[in-house]
């Protein structure tokens, strides 16, 4: 059976319980949301294809549990992604607090040079903001990574995520970028 996508690109999304990660994965593959929530146990996954620039790309977005009991089993997931997403919540400090933790745990579990991008979820809640937009841009900055708010309810930048680095400036013309990966030309060449 001959396979229906172009190029396979797995992402995994990682951060602490309660976050989001579930809903913003829903909201990506089935464009849905539900204030239900439920926490996921271990690992669990959804698949979508897009089309870019003519190329079916099929996308394995890896849903992590973030409490501290699944962390030997989701770290196993990290070696064959190729990007990693990390996420906290605006409106919990101590998510935003632990990135730093999440990041040392890419640099131990990861394969070197991984794509790594940083999500701050649920800014559809702005008055209940902790974590100011400017310390997120400047951590990201500080990881050489890039950055985005986001919101699974409202679907603000949801979409965008995925194609961080397509026409963002630091795409050429012919290259297809996911999370500044060129899939089509192989290798990396712009940091994201």
């Amino acid at each position: 059976m001959a396979k229906s996508y172009d190029h396979l690109f797995k992402l995994l999304l990682i951060g602490d319980s309660g976050v989001g990660k579930t809903c913003l994965i829903i909201r990506f593959a089935e464009d849905n949301f539900s204030s239900t929530y439920i926490s996921t146990i271990g690992i669990d996954f959804k698949i979508r294809t897009v089309e870019i620039e003519g190329k079916k790309i099929k996308l394995q977005v890896w849903d992590t549990a973030g409490q501290e009991r699944f962390k030997t089993i989701t770290t196993a997931y990290y070696r064959g992604a190729m990007g990693i997403i990390l996420v906290y919540d605006i409106t919990d400090e101590k998510s935003f607090e632990n990135i730093q933790n999440w990041m040392k745990s890419i640099r131990e579990n990861a394969s070197a040079g991984v794509e790594r991008l940083l999500l701050g979820n649920k800014c559809d809640m702005d008055g209940k903001r902790k974590v100011q937009r400017d310390h997120a841009e400047k951590l990201a900055k500080e990881h050489g990574i890039r950055f985005f708010e986001t919101s699974a309810k409202s679907s603000l930048n949801v979409e965008e995520v995925s194609r961080a680095g397509q026409g963002s400036g630091s795409a050429r013309p012919g290259q297809t970028m996911i999370l500044g990966r060129n899939l089509l030309g192989g290798g990396r060449w712009c940091q994201c």
